[in-house]
């Protein structure tokens, strides 16, 4: 692993961050930008090298190449120093089940030698109630839900304040209240300054929590960036060129498109209707050319190599939308 220099805006950084089973690649070479103080969505499905990115991420699985820093330091170098600011929880929690879910948490509390033994029962009563499990502190693990589970785990990942928490699939085994729960934990620990970096294999969850996120397939990173940045990379553009103007805003409005005004080219013929023929829709051949035998606006008509059906319009110099 070679050295990077992190940069100070960034809570999670990696460069060609690449794991390998034997033959298989999980991970193929991904760089990812997580800006501090954001709700980061991880998303991809099941399968394409979310869970082994976060293991890599917080040192509890060797990458075979690449480049990490977590919180400004490097990773796994600086382990000891990065993962007390780290709060996690990571492929599904486990607990002892004999015990309750409070004697849970004070017993992973003694655990970490950074913990104050004073503060233990006050942090631990918070963390449950944070979590919607103020009621069930003193049930046995054993007699939790899937869903209760996994909150006892969210609240272990804040028994101290974090600069990063990282939930895998954190809504897992949840109900829809329990969800909406959980979504506005998230959301209150971002206003509170912490980095939450949450996977999903489920979109709808990422837009409803998330400012940013990473798309995962087939252990590539696709896209990443701000929520809106990655909707206008999906947005579909279709150009019309046409005379009537009214009309044409008209017909699009009731299909449902919104239409922006344009300069055509200085080079289009302000009184000479130019026919431009569209990519073949049914078969994604290129139609057939024809030049024009009228300037007056001609009607649909066939004519490409498939035999399917082209649209043809006329253009002016003035009026069109993309």
């Amino acid at each position: 692993m070679t050295s990077i220099t992190p940069s100070v805006d960034l809570a999670i950084e990696t460069r060609g961050l690449t794991k390998r089973f034997g033959h298989q690649t999980a991970v193929d070479g991904i760089d990812l930008r997580v800006p501090r103080g954001a709700v980061f969505g991880f998303l991809g499905p099941n399968g394409s090298g979310k869970t082994t990115s976060i293991r890599m991420l917080l040192g509890l699985a060797a990458a075979n190449s690449g480049e990490i820093a977590v919180l400004g330091q490097e990773m796994p170098g600086r382990l000891r120093d990065v993962l007390p600011r780290v709060g996690a929880l990571v492929e599904g929690p486990a607990f002892y089940p004999f015990l309750s879910g409070a004697a849970n948490l004070r017993r992973l509390d003694t655990a970490d030698p950074g913990a104050s033994s004073d503060t233990r029962s006050a942090r631990v009563r918070l963390a449950l109630e944070r979590v919607g499990l103020g009621h069930a502190a003193g049930k046995k693990v054993r007699a939790y839900s899937l869903g209760m589970k996994q909150r006892l785990g969210i609240a272990n990942a804040l028994l101290v304040p974090r600069d990063l928490l990282v939930l895998d699939e954190p809504t897992n085994g949840l109900d829809p209240q329990g969800t909406r729960e959980v979504r506005s934990l998230v959301r209150s620990l971002a206003a509170e300054g912490t980095t939450v970096f949450v996977s999903s294999h489920l979109l709808a969850e990422v837009e409803q929590m998330c400012t940013h996120a990473a798309v995962m397939s087939a252990g590539s990173l696709v896209a990443q960036g701000t929520l809106d940045e990655l909707r206008r990379v999906g947005e579909a553009h279709v150009r019309v060129r046409t005379p009537d103007v009214a009309d044409a805003r008209r017909i699009l409005a009731g299909l449902g498109l919104v239409a922006e005004r344009f300069e055509a080219s200085p080079n289009a013929s302000k009184h000479r209707a130019t026919r431009t023929p569209t990519v073949c829709s049914a078969h994604r051949c290129p139609p057939t050319p024809r030049p024009p035998k009228r300037s007056s606006p001609p009607s649909s008509r066939t004519g490409c190599a498939c035999a399917a059906s082209p649209l043809w319009a006329p253009a002016s110099r003035n009026d069109s939308w993309p």
